[in-house]
């Protein structure tokens, strides 16, 4: 089998690159190493992959690629602008190139080509501040233009599908975390913090909660929905791991053994409250469910950043 992943290089895409490799899939990895954080940290992320020879690079933007490559069984569309704080202001024109344009661009060309599924990724982001547990069915309010062009893109992926049959699905992503995870996270920005002897600033007072979901569960449920026989869908991808931030970082306190300040700031624009995934509809359909609890989860974070 033959996978597209775009975005190949980011946290989420170089690991379902790594997992399909080692499942003796072919890949294509696109990536334009986009300035959000330093090219150095995606190259890393790609260093098992380009010793593969299952494994082709392209280093292209999206948008300036004339077509894209035609003879591959899947799409896993994971490249976008990310950071919801990032996107306020003049830096929205980013977020609409890079997650709205990019994504009808893809699947534009793909409604003519015969693929086995388009799994978009989006997030949990597209909820805004709606009663928990999020429900694929929640009316949708994003409080973020992030959020607004992750929305957009499940809209194009639907009508997509709709109209021309593109066999898509999106996956909305609830805070995940796990090797490779962005500087700009939360768990990566606290931890590293704590091995270095540094205050860490929350945005608010420490009882927003999350939920938290392990990467190699999302890799899991890419593969779920990619081998599945549904289109036209959408799933929340959430890992039932609901905490606070103060209890978070009581948590990495507890696993690296150290003691941390903590300085709690102004809440952030686009910050939602609360979080939790309603994952009935993807355990029911997809046969999906998390597997990795927020302790063993946090603990192999650690393990893997002292390396």
């Amino acid at each position: 089998m033959k996978a597209l992943i775009t975005g190949c290089a980011g946290f989420i895409g170089s690991n379902l690159t790594d997992y399909l490799l080692i499942n003796d899939f072919e890949v294509v990895g696109i990536d334009c190493f986009t300035d959000y954080y330093p090219r150095r940290l995606k190259e890393s992320n790609l260093t098992d992959a380009l010793g593969n020879q299952n494994f082709t690079f392209i280093e292209k933007d999206l948008l300036k690629i004339n077509r894209y490559p035609e003879e591959v069984d899947y799409v896993f569309h994971l490249a976008a602008q990310a950071g919801v704080r990032a996107s306020w202001g003049d830096n929205f024109h980013i977020y609409t190139k890079n997650n709205i344009e990019a994504t009808q661009r893809l699947l534009n060309f793909y409604k003519d080509i015969e693929i086995q599924k388009f799994v978009y990724s989006s997030s949990s982001s597209v909820y805004g501040d709606v009663n928990l547990p999020m429900n694929e069915e929640s009316i949708l309010k994003p409080v973020s233009p992030y959020g607004v062009s992750k929305l957009a893109g499940e809209h194009l992926s639907y009508l997509y599908w709709k109209n021309y049959n593109v066999p898509t699905v999106s996956l909305r992503y609830f805070s995940v975390y796990g090797p490779r995870q962005r500087p700009d996270m939360a768990i990566n920005k606290f931890s590293r913090a704590i091995f270095e002897g540094n205050e860490i600033n929350v945005y608010g007072d420490g009882k927003q909660t999350r939920d938290f979901t392990y990467v190699d569960d999302v890799v899991k449920a890419n593969i779920s929905a990619a081998e599945s026989e549904f289109t036209g869908e959408i799933f929340n991808i959430g890992g039932g791991n609901r905490i606070n931030v103060s209890e978070l970082i009581n948590n990495l306190e507890y696993i690296t053994g150290k003691k941390v300040v903590v300085n709690y700031i102004e809440k952030q624009r686009g910050d939602v409250k609360n979080t939790l995934a309603d994952v009935e509809k993807v355990k029911n359909l997809l046969k999906w469910s998390p597997k990795v609890e927020i302790k063993d989860g946090l603990t192999n974070y650690i393990d893997w950043l002292k390396k």
